[in-house]
């Protein structure tokens, strides 16, 4: 049995940071209902190309990583007899999920004071740009705009004076998905005391104080020193030499995080005389000598081809590693004899291509078996589980209330 098995989960949230968190329960056996827009959805359906197409089907990519495991209702909550379908859910559910902005489920009946009142026992998770009060409070919260107000990009990118230096954006919306894993930790975390108060919770998460939290031992440097930590590219601002270094034919990465690690790799670089020299015999010292160290260490990773160093280097116990595309990763021997890569389901969208989850129980992995849902394909069975009969269901289709 996964360990979320019987929890109900209410997601009324969209974009990733939402559906990330209630992904990852879905992942850990929690039954998460994703309550969508009829005719629309989540936007992220219609964020193509690229596009998975089964059938009469059609669906980004992009909702694709953030959705497996759900099942999909399409009800209109903004009107009556929706919102009042959505309060019924949510009164026989354990978690609601939701990233509106701060107030906007008020009006329809769906805000945490309101459902909580109604069902105790409810854990109501809001993920929004800046919280729930402060200044900022009725802004809207994008992950690029988060990064860029809460001091990632200040660090990321080529430092000023070097050709395309300059802050740049994160490969991946890395605040967003953050968030969700903050808002998972959260949410087990108010479920867990549940179990002995019988009291849910109302959680209250921001894009913006992730983002600072998950600035991690930048922000702690800038706290300690007073001073703003530069930009520097792919190098590490408190460990040296760690970075990627060109070999004869092809980038590779090499992290030396202690003395002992140095050591071993002067040894294979044929620079036995680097450990005993002053600037470089400790990692502060190392620090201090950047641009001494670093080119002596770039010319003699040059000589060689990467395959052959990345050998030498396993076997002395120094972790490197190769650049690899995207489509090499996946493809990794690691990747494949973990499994990463997967093919779920047989629903309206066919057998979706995922990269599955991570965690492992007692060997098996955490992997929720329903494949991401067509737009309201599942209306029809979670309205029926809750008593609605198929000549109500008809009507509510008809009027548009549902889909």
């Amino acid at each position: 049995m996964k360990p979320l098995a019987g929890i109900r989960v209410l997601d009324l949230s969209r974009v990733l940071a939402g559906p990330w968190c209630t992904q990852l329960l879905a992942d850990m056996g929690a039954e998460v209902i994703k309550v969508e827009r009829p005719g629309a959805g989540d936007d992220t359906r219609h964020w193509g190309p690229p596009w998975h197409e089964h059938g009469d089907e059609r669906v980004a990519a992009y909702f694709l990583a953030a959705n497996r495991g759900k099942k999909s209702a399409a009800i209109d909550f903004s009107r009556p007899e929706g919102g009042a379908l959505v309060r019924q859910m949510a009164e026989a559910s354990d978690v609601l999920v939701e990233n509106f902005k701060v107030g906007g489920l008020a009006r329809f009946g769906l805000d945490a004071a309101t459902l909580r009142a109604a069902n105790p026992r409810l854990v109501y998770a809001s993920i929004t740009g800046f919280g729930q009060d402060g200044p900022y409070a009725d802004r809207a919260g994008y992950d690029y705009i988060i990064q860029a107000m809460g001091g990632m990009m200040s660090i990321t990118g080529l430092p000023d004076g070097e050709p395309g230096g300059g802050p740049m954006r994160a490969g991946v919306a890395i605040v967003d998905l953050f968030t969700g894993l903050y808002a998972s930790n959260a949410i087990l975390a108010a479920l867990l005391r549940r179990a002995s108060t019988g009291e849910g919770a109302t959680i209250d998460l921001s894009l913006f104080e992730t983002q600072l939290a998950v600035l991690a031992n930048q922000a702690s440097n800038a706290l300690v020193s007073g001073a703003d930590p530069p930009r520097q590219g792919n190098t590490h601002p408190n460990i040296v030499p760690y970075q990627p270094f060109d070999a004869a034919d092809q980038p590779i990465v090499i992290a030396v995080g202690n003395d002992r690690q140095f050591a071993r790799l002067a040894e294979i670089c044929g620079a036995p005389e680097w450990i005993s020299d002053p600037r470089f015999a400790s990692n502060g010292a190392r620090v201090a000598h950047r641009n001494e160290l670093v080119p002596l260490v770039a010319g003699r990773i040059a000589t060689k081809p990467a395959a052959e160093w990345l050998e030498k280097l396993e076997a002395a116990g120094i972790p490197a590693g190769p650049i690899n595309r995207i489509s090499q990763a996946l493809a990794d021997p690691q990747a494949e004899f973990r499994g990463v890569v997967r093919a779920i389901g047989s629903g309206r969208l066919g057998a979706v291509p995922t990269v599955g989850s991570p965690l492992r129980f007692d060997g098996q992995r955490a992997d929720a078996e329903l494949p991401p849902p067509a737009l309201g394909e599942h209306t029809a069975e979670i309205l029926a589980s809750t008593g609605v009969s198929g000549e109500e269901l008809h009507r509510l289709r008809a009027a548009g209330i549902i889909a």
